[in-house]
């Protein structure tokens, strides 16, 4: 009966020891999975930190895009308040040159006709007579047209 119970504890410890094997066994396989999953954390935590940076510079892309729009809109609201500026000077000017075609229509041509002269024969005419412009000066005198530099063309005097 001992070498019966010896050949059952022989049995028994063989059985134990390839139980054992198995164990370890999954051990090696769970230690590998770990690894992997690890290893697939890490990868993740790399990604992750990479789609970070490239939304935080897109953010700062769009900021400077914002930035870049309000200065464009900036820019094209000054120019246009400057076409609209050089429009009304457009205007103004052609009114002036009106009020001072209708000033030269209305002077004498020849020289014996009425009103006052400048000393070169040149009529003498108020200022009021070239509204709506606004001047500070009393007179226009209109000369003869030639405008050779010697006081004989048209300028307000």
């Amino acid at each position: 009966e001992i070498g019966s119970r010896i050949a059952a504890i022989q049995t028994d410890t063989g059985e134990a020891v390839e139980a054992i094997g198995q164990i370890s066994e999954v051990i090696a396989r769970i230690a590998d999975m770990q690894n992997t999953i690890a290893s697939a954390v890490e990868e993740q935590t790399a990604t992750t930190n990479e789609i970070s940076r490239n939304v935080n510079e897109a953010a700062r892309g769009s900021s400077e895009i914002a930035e870049n729009i309000v200065s464009v809109a900036s820019a094209a609201g000054e120019t246009s308040q400057g076409a609209a500026r050089t429009q009304q000077a457009a205007a103004d000017l052609r009114e002036v040159a009106d009020a001072l075609q209708a000033v030269v229509d209305g002077v004498p041509k020849d020289k014996g006709a009425t009103g006052r002269r400048g000393g070169d024969g040149a009529a003498v005419l108020p200022v009021s007579s070239l509204a709506p412009f606004e001047a500070d000066r009393t007179t226009a005198t209109v000369g003869n047209g030639h405008g050779n530099g010697n006081g004989n063309g048209s300028y307000l005097g």
